[in-house]
């Protein structure tokens, strides 16, 4: 790790760049290739990662450590998803890679109680691994391709991102938590406003805040869009590796003296109050105060997004002798067996069963849309991450994110409550007790990989292969989207959905059905000539799931053009083959109609040679003027036809 710099001091994001640099240049917006030494793949995406893998004949992983987990299709309704898990296992000891079965836990906090390190770098085919910057890591969410390579022992490329350092000082008041700070960040930001860059914490304030605390806090900055969120390695980590039995996994990192940052921002915690973030977009924060009152159907807590043992003991605190209000499903998710087991034996969890909770098993769950759906037309408090529309498995859903305290106030009244005027001092959760580490379930790399065989049910089938870009488009929009689509709205989560994740023809059939349930049939008609998406601005936020690139491509997307993009789905188009354009004035937009075909030619000499690209609108004549941010070597990947042809001719080689 780099040392202190009289002439150069760099800060904690800095010093984890150019420690793990293969390639460019650390100038903002410059195309860096970093060395990649642990990877995280969960089970809604990790099939086709394993796929890829077995695709690209890959003997054994080339990373220090890749761990594979099984936590969001843990419903096992047919033979689909038990299947999957099956053949994850199998494959995970067959490329030599850590596996965590179902019930084990949510990905983010597992690996943080067993494998995370400071120091290091990680990208997970999940956009929540950023989470993991609360222990001083570079972890960023990546498409299962980008996951892969790494696997494979290459480099994981982006763009050189900016550094927003936002400085924390003073201590949170009662009934405020780590939830209200990421809360108030996004109620200043939005969800695009860490586009482009890596939000760093420092300042005197982080010594109140865990490295749990920091979890929740690193783990929604995906929310506003950001590439990561890091935070130093300083003694609050030291405290909680030790407590996992991992203190020689920790190595001090913190910024050098007189670092700088391209931007700036300030929290004072003492200043916070409970936060919230109304339907449907984590962006869209106000107080609670502002709202109380409302009635509500659903508190839930839980999560990856508020993960740590904390988060469960004080709501256990607060309704202990106390009963939940009879008309609320007060659903409680612990989110690894680490935390249920010690839950178990602090007695918190026999307090939250006897006030009425619902005790439901390690994992995803609800956040994902796998179970707890809301009722329909009613409130559902949430501390997870994300609030997209119909996410939770009810359409036109009423989800909202708060705080665990937040949630468990308005499970007791029935109302929106804001903690702080409930009759009661609030409950103070002691994190120094004995702690209880559980890690017996986690299987370790196979010691004979060579003996094993991949199993694979009826419902994985092989990848489909893509050609490359064609040198001339003329191809219809066959939808025209808004601002803020995200990838859950372009290919959905959910209990009838997700099982089909390693099958992507069957998979294929709801692409883009929340925005146009007729959008796969019309597209179907296309799939040889080809066709085109328009998008707004931050198309494709949220999740880093690949099959929203990977089905509009199985279904003829050649092309797509918004007005702005998120990063991990840009990158998916590009290592599927679909080529992500901009417009270069945003108010070409509002010309374009669904059905218009747009003609684009001469399309290979200008991505090589960097010229203008212009589009022609058939119906209209209008000439559109289109801009683009890929590299030479996403060039070259676009006419190959996608990053798995690119390597599979790499490997012929």
């Amino acid at each position: 790790m780099a040392k202190q710099s009289k002439s150069n001091p760099r800060n904690v994001a800095q010093k984890l760049i150019e420690s793990h640099l293969v390639s460019g240049k650390m100038e903002a917006g410059e195309e860096i290739g970093l060395r990649i030494d642990q990877t995280l793949t969960q089970d809604a995406t990790g099939t086709l990662v394993m796929l890829e893998l077995e695709a690209m004949g890959l003997d054994q992983v080339e990373t220090e450590l890749s761990a594979q987990y099984v936590d969001h299709n843990l419903l096992q309704t047919d033979n689909r998803n038990p299947d999957d898990h099956l053949f994850l296992r199998s494959a995970c000891e067959r490329f030599g890679v850590w596996y965590s079965p179902a019930g084990s836990g949510v990905s983010h906090p597992v690996h943080m109680e067993r494998f995370g390190k400071p120091g290091k770098t990680m990208i997970g085919s999940d956009s929540h691994t950023c989470a993991a910057g609360s222990l001083g890591m570079l972890a960023m969410g990546a498409g299962g391709m980008a996951v892969a390579m790494a696997m494979c022992g290459k480099p994981f490329y982006l763009k050189m991102p900016k550094v927003m350092g936002v400085k924390v000082t003073g201590r949170l008041p009662d009934w405020v938590s780590a939830k209200d700070v990421i809360l108030e960040m996004l109620r200043r930001h939005g969800v695009n406003g860490g586009s482009g860059k890596i939000i760093e914490y420092y300042g005197p304030g982080l010594k109140g805040l865990s490295a749990m605390d920091r979890h929740v806090i690193a783990n929604m900055g995906q929310e506003m869009g950001h590439t990561t969120t890091v935070f130093p390695a300083d003694d609050m980590v030291r405290q909680f590796l030790r407590k996992q039995e991992r203190e020689d996994d920790f190595e001090k990192l913190e910024a050098d003296s007189g670092a700088s940052y391209d931007e700036h921002d300030e929290i004072d915690l003492g200043r916070l109050e409970p936060l919230i973030a109304l339907p449907s977009s984590p962006g869209k924060v106000v107080p609670v105060r502002e709202v109380a009152g409302e009635p509500i159907y659903q508190a839930y807590i839980g999560s990856s997004a508020n993960p740590g043992l904390r988060d469960f003991a004080v709501p256990a605190m607060m309704v202990r002798g106390r009963q939940v209000h009879d008309r609320i499903s007060f659903d409680v998710n612990p989110t690894s067996r680490q935390i249920l087991e010690n839950l178990t034996e602090l007695g918190h969890l026999n307090d939250l069963l006897k006030a009425g909770a619902r005790l439901h098993q390690t994992g995803c769950n609800g956040c994902i849309g796998m179970g707890q759906a809301p009722a329909t037309d009613q409130i559902s408090l949430r501390t997870v991450p994300r609030n997209f529309p119909g996410r939770s498995g009810t359409e036109e859903d009423k989800v909202c994110l708060c705080s665990p305290e937040t949630a468990t106030a308005s499970a007791l009244t029935g109302v929106i409550t804001d903690p702080r005027d409930l009759d009661m001092d609030y409950p103070r959760f002691d994190e120094s007790r004995t702690f209880y580490v559980e890690d017996r379930n986690i299987r370790p790399p196979a010691k004979y990989p060579e003996l094993a065989m991949v199993e694979k049910g009826p419902n994985i089938s092989s990848l489909p292969q893509f050609e490359g870009l064609p040198d001339s488009l003329e191809v219809p929009v066959l939808l025209k989207m808004g601002d803020d689509v995200s990838t859950d709205e372009i290919l959905p989560a959910g209990s009838d959905i997700l099982p089909y994740r390693s099958n992507i023809p069957a998979i294929s059939e709801f692409t883009l059905t929340r925005i146009d349930p007729s959008y796969p049939e019309r597209a179907k008609k296309y799939r040889d000539k080809g066709s085109m998406l328009v998008g707004g601005d931050n198309y494709g936020q949220g999740s880093s799931r690949e099959h929203a690139a990977l089905t509009p491509r199985y279904l003829g997307v050649r092309a797509v053009i918004a007005k702005s993009y998120a990063r991990i789905h840009w990158e998916n188009l590009c290592n599927f083959g679909v080529l992500p354009l901009s417009f270069d004035d945003p108010e070409d937009y509002d010309t374009i109609e669904q059905e218009d075909e747009l003609v684009l030619e001469d399309l290979h000499k200008a991505l090589e040679s960097g010229d203008e690209i212009t589009a022609r609108n058939s119906r209209t004549g209008d000439r559109y003027r289109l801009t683009h941010t890929l590299s030479d070597r996403q060039v070259t990947m676009l006419l190959k036809g996608g990053l798995l042809n690119m390597m599979r001719e790499s490997l012929a080689s």
